[in-house]
């Protein structure tokens, strides 16, 4: 900062940099404009009064276990910690496992972890005294939202943000609310996402009879069941070139540049989630909408949601319009019939797709 001439910042940490953030604003308030936490923590391992920590007898294996997979395209540790949704994805296993190799030998990346479980901040917290931003996703299985909420209790006046999601990485799930939330806190204005029209197929998927199932199941390995979908569909729509716009449940909506991929897609997902003893059914439609940021919305949004509500068990209904867009892509359709959609003004001719 001395050598550029600046005088104060607003500093950024996330994981381990959380702590360096942290002891920086506490050493240097002078220096500090703000300060911004996001998705990190105070100790990482649990001690006397702070149970929420990881139990010790958990470090010598989790740093065994990097030593072992250290750079695997197999099962790249950082991936499968960082972004679970994309540990099915092949390319991203390529590229996080080159990026480990690259990053580190096995030997460096066990003396990083070693620092990280040493690391104890809590000390520190009260000390801080400037504007404080805690950022964490809810659903994080890295860095539990506990220490998110110990962070916030712990530094004078910080204010938490709970984030939707279960990926670590800032950028995969909640880049435009980050950034909004972030501009928001520095600034004191909201940023409002610049809105336009697109073209743009939804897909919207649910499970059949997931009440029932639930509660034959119960609730704790139904939640497990549905960890497991929801890792699998994520990975599905990304590697069919989609993204993720809701996760509700058992349902899922999602947006594709093209009505062939989305219905590819629904297709997959129907056949990897068979292991999970589970039945899909989905919904296709391609239209206009409005996209602001990561969402989007419009009519073409409701007609794809009251498609999908029509599907049978095990069915992919599209619209007429996405019939007519994938002509000679090898897709065949039969007519479903003409049916009143609710909340659309007129009705709408539906096919079932046939892969």
């Amino acid at each position: 900062m001395d050598a550029i001439g600046l005088q104060k910042a607003a500093v950024f940490g996330t994981a381990d940099g959380g702590p360096v953030a942290a002891m920086f604003a506490a050493s240097y308030p002078q220096r500090t404009d703000a300060l911004i936490l996001y998705g990190t923590w105070a100790r990482l391992v649990a001690a006397a009064g702070y149970p929420l920590g990881y139990p010790e007898t958990v470090l010598e294996t989790s740093l065994r276990t990097v030593r072992e997979r250290w750079g695997s395209e197999s099962t790249p540790l950082m991936l499968e910690r960082l972004a679970p949704s994309l540990r099915s994805d092949s390319q991203w296993r390529r590229s996080v496992a080159r990026m480990e190799r690259l990053a580190a030998t096995p030997s460096a990346a066990v003396s990083l972890h070693r620092i990280m479980f040493q690391t104890d901040i809590r000390a520190i917290l009260p000390v801080i005294n400037v504007p404080t931003l805690v950022l964490h996703v809810s659903g994080d299985r890295l860095v539990p939202i506990d220490h998110g909420h110990y962070l916030a209790a712990n530094i004078p006046g910080a204010r938490l943000v709970e984030l939707g999601g279960s990926d670590h990485l800032f950028f995969r799930e909640n880049g435009d609310t980050v950034a909004s939330l972030i501009h928001e806190f520095l600034t004191g204005t909201r940023l409002e996402p610049e809105t336009s029209r697109i073209l743009a197929t939804v897909l919207f998927t649910d499970i059949v009879g997931s009440t029932q199932k639930a509660a034959v199941v119960g609730d704790r390995c139904w939640a497990e069941v549905l960890e497991r979908y929801h890792e699998q569909v994520r990975a599905e729509i990304l590697r069919h070139n989609g993204r993720v716009i809701d996760i509700a449940g058992d349902g899922v909506f999602a947006v594709f540049t093209g009505p062939g991929r989305a219905i590819r897609c629904a297709a997959t997902i129907r056949e990897v989630i068979r292991p999970l003893q589970l039945e899909l059914r989905a919904g296709v439609h391609t239209g206009e909408m409005e996209a602001k940021g990561d969402r989007v919305s419009g009519m073409a949004v409701h007609i794809g949601a009251r498609i999908a509500a029509l599907a049978e068990p095990s069915e992919i209904l599209v619209s007429r319009t996405v019939k007519d867009l994938v002509v000679g892509s090898g897709i065949a359709f039969v007519d479903r019939g003409t049916r009143d959609l609710k909340g659309v003004p007129e009705p709408w001719q539906s096919f079932a797709a046939r892969l």
